[in-house]
């Protein structure tokens, strides 16, 4: 098997070498993902529950964003051969947008109609969430491709193989 990250880029922002970028943002993406979900609720029903529950979201969202963002931005100045690959740039600048985007969502919801979804703020909401699949997906390139974040020496634990109850095939 090929390795496709033969040195790898460690974390700096990390417990016991688990990086901490990867956990924190699946909370606000979540969050955010959630809030788009509620805007298209409140859409389809015109129930305010559902606009004030967008703006939680979005509130909820941007902090858990602000404590990932922290996260990744500390193994974005710790390390000059992350900043060197170029998707790294396009990951920051992009999950950027999107926390900024959110935030002008949620002063227009803070300073309109609390209990409906205007049409900029759904459009805002899908922007967000069209930005983090973008976005995900280059971080996981960055993972999987270039090794950011990835522990640099093999587990400790040895791997057992499942007992065969059935035969085993070979191609």
């Amino acid at each position: 098997m090929e390795n496709r990250h033969p040195s790898r880029l460690h974390s700096t922002a990390a417990i016991s070498g688990h990086p901490l970028h990867p956990l924190l943002v699946t909370l606000p993406i979540g969050f955010l993902i959630g809030a788009l979900l509620s805007d298209l609720a409140f859409e389809g029903t015109g129930d305010a529950f559902w606009a004030r529950a967008s703006i939680w979201l979005i509130g909820a969202g941007l902090a858990g964003g602000a404590l990932a963002a922290v996260a990744g931005f500390i193994d974005f100045l710790a390390n000059e051969n992350i900043r060197a690959i170029n998707l790294v740039w396009y990951h920051f600048i992009g999950n950027a947008i999107a926390l900024i985007l959110s935030a002008v969502s949620l002063y227009l919801r803070l300073h309109g109609d609390a209990v409906g979804v205007t049409g900029a703020e759904l459009v805002l909401s899908i922007l967000v969430v069209v930005i983090f699949a973008v976005t995900g997906w280059l971080g996981g390139e960055l993972v999987f491709r270039h090794g950011v974040g990835m522990a640099g020496e093999p587990s400790s634990v040895p791997i057992q193989r499942e007992p065969q109850t059935q035969r085993e095939y070979r191609s």
